[in-house]
């Protein structure tokens, strides 16, 4: 088997790692960004990619580091439960904690961080270092998310809309707001639309908080922590009592604000030597809960072509062809979602889960 270069060690990188490690192929992994990445951001995962995470992770680990949510419920602002439905082994997990647990298979020496990957100009297939020395690799898998500066290279004509949705997303430590939520995924909706703020419970005292804006109606720019603590108590003010006490305790040192953005149209899943995964083959509008998944299944059936496949070209074909059909699904469903999202209560389908399913 090739020597393969994988570009991104977020998760779709190291999934691949860990697939790799399977089948025993040499692979080394570069990431541009420092080794603790602790962004308070975390995933929902439905029973299907859970069913792939096992493949790669203990269940035990897993289940030490996240938490099953029973049910789904849609609450008013005030608190009026507006739908309830209940979930099948729906996972939540910080970012964090899925990062390390996908990198603890990984030898330290298979990765090098602070390094940015580009496109060699000169050698046609190749991937170049900072420093111009060209990778020794011959198959570079990309998977640098959803604004590729690699998958740019290529197909440069490519179309990249903002979508008219923005996220703040954190993670909160408080055993007692902890305790408040049961092992339930709620989230509160304003009644005129364009505004929501859901909440995850992670473990027996931590949760995951995130709020969606409406970025027409809610201008968010780049500010402080505190600056952005102080809009979103006054955002949510008038709000069910447990929003502003979690905005108001949260510790804002990681928090991530998310400016959302989707390919106007999909690119080709490979070029030359080269072949994207995850977002960077495919941004996901975040409404979908798929961006794990689909990383988990790219990996998965990459690999599994590489392994079964002498001819490269071939393989990633095989890859694309199966991948893309399911991708464009998830991608109809994210924007149908997305316009619920931006409607008001009144007009929105009734007891709509935020989980795109194939």
């Amino acid at each position: 088997m090739k020597k393969i270069a994988v570009v991104g060690a977020g998760i779709s990188g190291l999934s691949m790692a860990n697939y790799l490690e399977k089948y025993k192929i040499d692979y080394h992994i570069y990431e541009r960004r420092k080794k603790n990445d602790l962004s308070g951001h975390g995933f929902l995962i439905p029973k299907e990619g859970m069913d792939y995470l096992y493949q790669i992770i203990a269940p035990d680990l897993l289940v030490k580091n996240g938490n099953f949510l029973k049910k789904y419920t849609q609450y008013s602002r005030t608190g009026k439960i507006l739908a309830e439905k209940d979930l099948d082994n729906v996972f939540a997990i910080s970012r964090h904690s899925l990062i390390n647990l996908l990198a603890q298979n990984i030898s330290p020496e298979k990765i090098t961080y602070e390094e940015t990957i580009i496109a060699d100009e000169q050698q046609k297939g190749k991937l170049q270092l900072s420093d111009g020395i060209t990778v020794d690799a011959d198959i570079a898998v990309i998977s640098d998310g959803s604004r590729s500066r690699i998958r740019k290279h290529f197909f440069m004509d490519e179309t990249m809309t903002r979508v008219r949705e923005s996220e703040v997303v954190n993670i909160i430590q408080n055993k007692e707001i902890s305790d408040s939520i049961e092992k339930d995924f709620i989230k509160f909706h304003h009644e005129d639309g364009g505004l929501t703020f859901g909440v995850l419970k992670l473990s027996d005292d931590t949760v995951l908080w995130y709020s969606q804006f409406d970025n027409q109606k809610y201008m968010i720019n780049e500010c402080s922590a505190e600056n952005l603590r102080k809009y979103m108590l006054d955002v949510f003010e008038n709000w069910h009592p447990l929003i502003p006490e979690i905005i108001q305790k949260s510790d804002y040192t990681n928090v991530h604000l998310w400016n959302v953005y989707e390919l106007e149209k999909l690119n080709a899943f490979y070029k030359d030597n080269f072949v994207f995964i995850g977002d960077a083959a495919h941004p996901l509008i975040p409404f979908t809960s798929q961006g794990v998944t689909s990383a988990l299944k790219d990996a998965f059936s990459l690999t599994k072509y590489l392994v079964e496949e002498d001819n490269i070209q071939q393989a990633f074909s095989k890859y694309e062809a199966e991948r893309k059909p399911e991708i464009e699904t998830h991608i109809h469903n994210g924007r149908t979602l997305l316009s619920q999202f931006l409607l008001p209560l009144n007009q929105q389908t009734e007891n709509i889960i935020p989980i795109s399913y194939k």
